[in-house]
């Protein structure tokens, strides 16, 4: 089978489409025929090696170790074959889901990373789903404690993460303030935010506001200034390392430290995990028409390496899917 491969940690220029073996079908898994994935944060990081705590992650300091040569986190396509203990899916099923080594024609996933795709949804759809969209809920729901008639703001709305934590934000019921660049304000509105904010043209931490909970994807202010507009017992969710300039495991290291010295007002960081129950929900989301990924470019599985260049330009806006 075809998939994008790497031998070491470095630029775009490191991954190339070649043969590799087609993956074996173990007792727990099931063997997809991958239609669509899409690229990640997690995608660029893993391919250059930073930060370095990645490497060990990964289990290779200098180079990858070689079942970590192909990239990808998110998939959706058909059912191939199933393990001997799968019983919830057969051939010819459509499902989407999380796994690792997406970037290929064939993916052996476990059988509890995938759930049955949405109808309404194509293949480069639901591919756009998974790891965002998981990242925007558990962000929201487990870590923001989001409640109904909140006030809350998406700081960096028009991204992958952000267009559906803009979404499900709405779908909880919370009152939305959505920051962006100008040429995106009017897709972010259009996914329902109450309120939007061009960056270039204010500053959300001087406006006056005051609010329950801040998402920030985008990562450019300091709690420092943050907390001047959250609320004495608001919450500041700083997502993974999006957005960041300087990459560093530090703020997963001293949030927890940071909200114990301001008590009331707390900071949390973290990084969202694979969750069934989770794409459960995401599925019926999206079959209820509350949430609808945004997709903005589709490439080829040899175009991988450009998708990859262009996220890390920072300016796509929603998704950037894989079609295979």
């Amino acid at each position: 089978m075809k998939a994008i491969v790497r031998d070491k940690y470095g630029s775009p220029d490191v991954l190339e489409l070649r043969e590799i073996v087609k993956p074996a079908v173990e007792d727990e898994h099931v063997l997809v025929r991958v239609h669509a994935a899409s690229v990640n944060a997690g995608d660029w990081h893993s391919m250059r090696g930073k930060p370095y705590i990645i490497r060990l992650m990964l289990g290779g300091l200098f180079k990858p170790r070689t079942k970590n040569a192909v990239l990808g986190g998110d998939l959706a396509g058909r059912v191939e074959a199933v393990g001997g203990n799968v019983t919830e899916f057969q051939p010819g099923d459509d499902v989407f889901g999380m796994s690792i080594r997406t970037f290929a024609e064939y993916v052996s996933v476990r059988k509890v990373g995938i759930v049955r795709k949405p109808a309404n949804l194509t293949f480069e759809q639901a591919a756009a789903v998974p790891v965002a969209a998981i990242t925007a809920l558990q962000g929201l729901r487990d870590k923001g404690h989001i409640r109904p008639g909140q006030k809350v703001l998406i700081n960096g709305a028009s991204g992958g993460v952000g267009t559906f934590a803009v979404q499900i934000a709405k779908s909880f019921g919370a009152d939305v303030t959505a920051v962006c660049s100008p040429r995106n304000v009017d897709m972010v509105r259009s996914l329902g935010a109450d309120r939007v904010i061009d960056y270039t043209r204010e500053d959300f931490t001087r406006d006056g506001q005051q609010y329950d909970l801040i998402f920030d994807v985008a990562g450019n202010h300091p709690f420092s200034e943050c907390r001047r507009v959250l609320s004495p017992n608001g919450t500041l969710v700083m997502v993974g390392q999006s957005g960041r300039k300087k990459i560093s495991i530090l703020p997963l290291l001293t949030a927890p430290l940071v909200s114990r010295l301001r008590r009331k007002q707390k900071l949390v960081s973290f990084i969202a995990k694979r969750n069934k129950e989770d794409l459960t929900l995401l599925k019926e989301l999206m079959e209820a028409g509350k949430v609808t990924p945004v997709i903005d470019r589709s490439y080829s599985l040899r175009e991988v390496p450009e998708a990859l260049r262009y996220l890390g330009e920072g300016h796509a806006r929603g998704k950037l899917v894989i079609t295979v």
